[in-house]
């Protein structure tokens, strides 16, 4: 297994394929794993690059509480690290808001942007019950069968499987990101229209990020495409792999 040690921590690193460039960032208690399906679909014609935040996966815990300032010095010193000075980058969830950061204070770093459920703060989470504004999350399709038994809760297994600080060490990781969640990040709207990139914003039609939401950042980025995967929550990387796959490869191959 390949580390690099980044701002005074080891953090897990995984470099496969070939061709271009593209940095994979993973989401909140995420591990590599849960972008492994997007990675085999472009390894065929891209070279992915992808580490694992302390805390997530096969990288230790710090001390420290988590900020998506710290996720953007590591993401930068990971870039240095690797030796990239340019890259396509796909960010899911907190990886995708470490995405729209880099391309706002990092530009000449980052070629394309692919940016799946992310959120410019805390409030896109709410419903228009909730606050007065903004549209409701779906609910389930009307086909789907009420159930009595809880999905398996897939990111806690690899959690268990990889962390190196053991599985009772879940709980503290959870309640720093919640910490995280419901306090940043603060992103405004109107500093988006900084990016020159080119952009894809994506999120599933039934995600815990509202649908106005990720309409309002594509909205906000000049030129961006916008994406709503149907049928689809935040998990939508593991819901719809075979049809994301295809929208971020089609993606690619327009800006390459």
């Amino acid at each position: 297994m390949t580390y690099h040690r980044i701002n005074g921590v080891d953090l897990y690193s995984e470099v496969t394929g070939e061709g271009p460039p593209i940095l994979f960032l993973h989401g909140g208690f995420c591990s590599l794993e849960s972008l492994r399906a997007q990675s085999d679909a472009l390894a065929g014609e891209r070279q992915v690059f992808a580490f694992e935040r302390p805390g997530h996966g096969r990288s230790a815990d710090i001390d420290d509480g988590y900020s998506y300032e710290r996720g953007l010095a590591d993401t930068v010193a990971y870039l240095d690290a690797e030796g990239l000075e340019s890259v396509d980058v796909l960010g899911y969830s907190d990886g995708a808001i470490l995405g729209l950061l880099l391309a706002l204070h990092h530009p000449e770093r980052v070629r394309s942007l692919i940016a799946i459920s992310a959120n410019l703060d805390p409030s896109a989470f709410k419903r228009s019950d909730d606050d007065g504004g903004g549209l409701p999350v779906l609910g389930p399709p009307v086909h789907e069968a009420p159930t009595e038994e809880p999905k398996p809760d897939v990111e806690r297994m690899h959690y268990e499987r990889l962390s190196p600080d053991g599985p009772a060490h879940a709980d503290a990781v959870l309640a720093k990101l919640f910490r995280l969640w419901t306090e940043e990040p603060h992103i405004d709207p109107a500093e988006l229209g900084a990016i020159k990139a080119p952009a894809l914003i994506m999120s599933g039609d039934r995600d815990t990020i509202r649908p106005d939401h990720s309409l309002l950042i594509a909205a906000s980025i000049p030129g961006a495409q916008l994406c709503i995967v149907p049928g689809a929550t935040h998990g939508l990387l593991a819901e719809r792999p075979a049809l994301i796959s295809a929208v971020v490869r089609e993606f690619l191959g327009q800006h390459s």
